[in-house]
């Protein structure tokens, strides 16, 4: 039976190289008081390898979390931030972020606007059949034209096929620097109104938490001690660490493994924990041989999900 997880969101962010999408993340994490008041944090943080530093690009898809109060329905609220790669190149990695994700952050230059960097990232979102939260930032840039920005948004939606529903989008703006947001370019002081677009405007998961676990395989990653981590969203059941598993491939072939060590984001840090329920986004170290597009299953009721296709 299916059943809406309100203690949780998972939302992907799009934008631009150069249109703030991981100073917006920093600031994010910032008023969510994911870091100590005298921490040290290297800045861009999404932007976690050499290469990317070094070009302002996001290549991988990484995840973080943040937890928010919804004070309509007095609940803390786990916030699964999900990077996408601004490159068409990687096409493959926006299919697989698509699938994990309930909606999106779309992140707009209130001077340059839309970007066809953009253009192709928004486009697998509506496909998806995703609601987009449009983030209309750097307003206070020279040049910064916020109401010529969302026209030329606006338009890209209709151009690229958005329903009524998803042309009908939520708009905050925002300088993420200073860390403001509001719902006109008149910004308040602090990133409450973003906060608030993303608990009222992306919807919660719908899940059958009393089903046969399920589990599709979205992203590799690799741990130095524990070895290839499969990183994926649980779309039914639950899992806990150690339970016995069926990965089943992507020719149909179902194999007996164990989930040995079970992570959730909390920050920017996986923190192990002992289970987790549908909806969640969750990491397994210590398979062998897992790729992506394979489901992790009930080994009682092992039941494939659809594979992504590329």
């Amino acid at each position: 039976m299916l059943s809406e997880r309100t203690d949780l969101r998972n939302v992907a962010i799009i934008a631009h190289v150069d249109h703030g999408k991981t100073t917006l993340v920093d600031g994010m994490l910032r008023q969510a008081r994911v870091f100590r008041a005298n921490q040290q944090v290297v800045e861009r943080v999404l932007d976690s390898n050499d290469l990317e530093r070094e070009r302002g690009i996001t290549i991988l898809a990484k995840n973080t979390a943040i937890h928010l109060w919804d004070p309509l329905r007095q609940l803390q609220v786990k916030i699964n931030i999900v990077d996408t790669p601004g490159h068409a190149d990687f096409g493959g990695e926006v299919e697989r972020v698509m699938n994990m994700v309930d909606g999106v952050l779309l992140l707009i230059d209130a001077a340059e606007g839309p970007m066809p960097q953009t253009r192709f990232v928004l486009k697998k979102a509506l496909e998806r059949g995703h609601r987009a939260i449009v983030v209309i930032n750097k307003v206070d840039r020279k040049g910064a034209d916020p109401r010529d920005a969302l026209n030329r948004t606006f338009d890209l939606f209709v151009e690229l096929g958005a329903t009524d529903a998803q042309a009908d989008f939520t708009t905050v703006y925002t300088n993420a620097v200073t860390g403001q947001a509001g719902m006109t370019p008149e910004l308040g002081p602090d990133l409450a109104p973003l906060f608030e677009a993303i608990l009222r405007t992306i919807p919660a998961p719908r899940v059958d938490r009393e089903a046969p676990l399920q589990m599709l395989v979205t992203t590799l990653d690799y741990d130095n001690y524990r070895g290839v981590t499969a990183v994926g969203r649980v779309f039914a059941g639950n899992i806990t660490a150690g339970q016995s598993i069926a990965r089943i491939t992507a020719a149909g072939e179902v194999l007996p493994d164990r989930a040995r060590y079970l992570y959730v984001h909390q920050g920017l840090e996986r923190v192990e924990v002992e289970a987790a329920e549908a909806g969640e986004i969750i990491a397994i170290a210590g398979l062998e041989a897992i790729a992506i597009g394979e489901t992790i299953a009930s080994p009682e009721s092992p039941q494939a999900l659809p594979t992504i296709t590329v």
